[in-house]
Protein backbone atom coordinates (compact mmCIF):
# COMPACT_ATOMS: atom_id res chain seq x y z
CA UNK A 1 0.00 0.00 0.00
CA UNK A 2 2.78 2.07 1.04
CA UNK A 3 4.11 1.71 -2.37
CA UNK A 4 1.22 2.51 -4.05
CA UNK A 5 1.21 5.57 -2.41
CA UNK A 6 4.50 6.46 -3.29
CA UNK A 7 3.92 5.69 -7.36
CA UNK A 8 1.23 8.13 -7.21
CA UNK A 9 2.85 11.15 -5.93
CA UNK A 10 5.53 10.37 -8.09
CA UNK A 11 3.42 10.46 -11.40
CA UNK A 12 1.35 12.92 -9.74
CA UNK A 13 4.30 15.32 -9.33
CA UNK A 14 5.75 14.14 -13.01
CA UNK A 15 2.55 15.30 -14.29
CA UNK A 16 2.14 18.81 -12.43
CA UNK A 17 5.95 19.77 -13.90
CA UNK A 18 4.97 18.47 -17.54
CA UNK A 19 2.08 21.03 -17.00
CA UNK A 20 3.61 23.51 -15.55
CA UNK A 21 6.68 23.34 -18.08
CA UNK A 22 3.96 23.07 -21.06
CA UNK A 23 1.54 25.56 -19.77
CA UNK A 24 4.36 28.55 -19.21
CA UNK A 25 3.29 31.62 -20.67
CA UNK A 26 5.72 33.58 -22.28
CA UNK A 27 5.42 37.34 -22.28
CA UNK A 28 3.49 39.13 -25.48
CA UNK A 29 4.95 41.17 -27.68
CA UNK A 30 3.87 44.72 -27.48
CA UNK A 31 2.73 45.99 -30.90
CA UNK A 32 3.31 49.87 -30.64
CA UNK A 33 3.89 52.51 -32.85
CA UNK A 34 6.38 54.37 -31.24
CA UNK A 35 9.53 55.81 -31.96
CA UNK A 36 12.17 54.44 -32.07
CA UNK A 37 13.94 53.21 -28.70
CA UNK A 38 16.79 55.70 -27.98
CA UNK A 39 19.83 54.27 -26.07
CA UNK A 40 20.97 56.09 -22.91
CA UNK A 41 24.05 58.83 -23.41
CA UNK A 42 27.20 57.42 -24.01
CA UNK A 43 30.20 58.28 -22.09
CA UNK A 44 30.67 61.66 -24.85
CA UNK A 45 27.11 62.37 -24.05
CA UNK A 46 25.95 61.60 -27.52
CA UNK A 47 22.47 59.37 -27.60
CA UNK A 48 22.20 56.99 -29.96
CA UNK A 49 19.24 56.12 -32.15
CA UNK A 50 18.08 52.75 -33.29
CA UNK A 51 17.61 53.23 -37.36
CA UNK A 52 16.07 50.87 -39.41
CA UNK A 53 17.25 50.62 -42.63
CA UNK A 54 14.83 50.54 -45.72
CA UNK A 55 15.15 48.84 -48.65
CA UNK A 56 13.98 50.37 -51.73
CA UNK A 57 13.88 48.36 -55.62
CA UNK A 58 13.78 49.50 -58.83
CA UNK A 59 13.63 47.40 -62.33
CA UNK A 60 17.44 47.49 -62.38
CA UNK A 61 17.39 45.32 -59.54
CA UNK A 62 16.09 42.51 -61.93
CA UNK A 63 18.77 40.07 -63.01
CA UNK A 64 19.48 37.64 -65.60
CA UNK A 65 20.02 33.92 -65.15
CA UNK A 66 22.40 31.62 -67.08
CA UNK A 67 21.52 28.09 -67.92
CA UNK A 68 23.46 24.93 -68.53
CA UNK A 69 23.98 23.80 -72.76
CA UNK A 70 21.15 22.05 -74.17
CA UNK A 71 19.15 22.82 -70.12
CA UNK A 72 16.24 24.99 -68.83
CA UNK A 73 17.09 23.29 -65.39
CA UNK A 74 17.55 26.12 -62.44
CA UNK A 75 20.77 26.03 -60.71
CA UNK A 76 20.78 26.52 -57.63
CA UNK A 77 22.35 29.78 -58.19
CA UNK A 78 19.57 30.91 -60.82
CA UNK A 79 16.67 30.13 -58.18
CA UNK A 80 18.90 32.18 -55.70
CA UNK A 81 18.62 35.25 -58.41
CA UNK A 82 14.89 34.23 -59.27
CA UNK A 83 14.54 34.42 -55.32
CA UNK A 84 15.90 38.22 -55.18
CA UNK A 85 14.35 39.03 -58.37
CA UNK A 86 10.36 37.81 -56.73
CA UNK A 87 11.26 40.33 -53.84
CA UNK A 88 11.93 43.17 -56.15
CA UNK A 89 8.74 42.11 -58.45
CA UNK A 90 6.39 41.93 -54.91
CA UNK A 91 8.17 45.30 -53.70
CA UNK A 92 7.11 47.01 -56.98
CA UNK A 93 3.46 45.82 -57.32
CA UNK A 94 2.93 47.19 -60.21
CA UNK A 95 5.43 45.98 -62.32
CA UNK A 96 4.77 43.89 -65.15
CA UNK A 97 7.91 41.91 -66.40
CA UNK A 98 8.58 39.95 -70.01
CA UNK A 99 10.33 36.99 -69.39
CA UNK A 100 13.20 36.61 -72.38
CA UNK A 101 14.59 33.21 -72.79
CA UNK A 102 17.94 32.84 -74.91
CA UNK A 103 20.05 30.34 -76.47
CA UNK A 104 23.88 30.08 -77.74
CA UNK A 105 24.13 29.68 -81.82
CA UNK A 106 24.44 25.56 -81.70
CA UNK A 107 21.25 24.04 -82.55
CA UNK A 108 18.54 24.74 -85.40
CA UNK A 109 16.28 27.89 -85.76
CA UNK A 110 13.06 25.94 -84.41
CA UNK A 111 15.38 23.99 -81.60
CA UNK A 112 16.74 27.22 -79.80
CA UNK A 113 13.64 29.15 -79.88
CA UNK A 114 11.91 26.04 -78.07
CA UNK A 115 14.57 26.19 -75.50
CA UNK A 116 14.49 29.33 -75.30
CA UNK A 117 10.40 29.13 -74.60
CA UNK A 118 11.20 26.40 -72.07
CA UNK A 119 13.87 28.64 -70.10
CA UNK A 120 11.59 31.45 -70.09
CA UNK A 121 8.91 29.41 -68.88
CA UNK A 122 11.09 27.57 -66.00
CA UNK A 123 11.98 30.66 -64.67
CA UNK A 124 8.13 32.38 -64.57
CA UNK A 125 7.09 29.46 -63.32
CA UNK A 126 9.55 29.45 -60.22
CA UNK A 127 8.71 32.75 -59.78
CA UNK A 128 5.56 32.07 -59.44
CA UNK A 129 5.52 29.46 -56.26
CA UNK A 130 7.52 32.40 -55.02
CA UNK A 131 4.29 34.47 -54.88
CA UNK A 132 4.74 36.35 -57.92
CA UNK A 133 1.42 36.58 -59.99
CA UNK A 134 1.50 35.07 -63.56
CA UNK A 135 -0.75 37.77 -64.80
CA UNK A 136 2.33 40.10 -63.79
CA UNK A 137 4.55 38.05 -66.09
CA UNK A 138 5.03 37.41 -69.91
CA UNK A 139 7.50 35.09 -72.22
CA UNK A 140 9.26 34.96 -75.11
CA UNK A 141 11.93 33.71 -77.22
CA UNK A 142 14.47 34.90 -78.76
CA UNK A 143 16.42 31.50 -79.68
CA UNK A 144 19.69 32.54 -81.22
CA UNK A 145 18.70 35.54 -82.52
CA UNK A 146 19.47 38.61 -80.08
CA UNK A 147 23.28 37.38 -78.56
CA UNK A 148 24.76 39.11 -75.49
CA UNK A 149 28.06 37.83 -76.76
CA UNK A 150 28.86 37.86 -80.34
CA UNK A 151 31.86 34.78 -79.82
CA UNK A 152 31.95 31.59 -81.21
CA UNK A 153 33.94 29.89 -78.27
CA UNK A 154 32.30 28.22 -75.10
CA UNK A 155 32.81 31.64 -72.62
CA UNK A 156 30.77 33.19 -75.50
CA UNK A 157 27.72 30.49 -75.63
CA UNK A 158 27.55 30.64 -71.58
CA UNK A 159 27.02 34.30 -71.71
CA UNK A 160 23.66 33.79 -74.23
CA UNK A 161 22.16 30.96 -72.74
CA UNK A 162 20.15 32.94 -70.16
CA UNK A 163 16.29 34.58 -69.19
CA UNK A 164 15.99 38.49 -69.26
CA UNK A 165 13.72 40.48 -67.20
CA UNK A 166 12.34 43.56 -69.11
CA UNK A 167 9.87 45.82 -67.57
CA UNK A 168 6.99 45.87 -70.12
Amino acid sequence: MKKMNVMRFVVFVALASLLTIGCAKQPAQQATTEAPAQQPATDSGVKETEVKETVSYSVSDLTRIHFDFDSYVLSSKARKTLTQNAEVMKALSGLKVRIEGHCDERGSDEYNLALGERRAQAAMNYLSTLGVPASRMSTISYGEEKALDPGHDEASWAKNRRAEFVAN
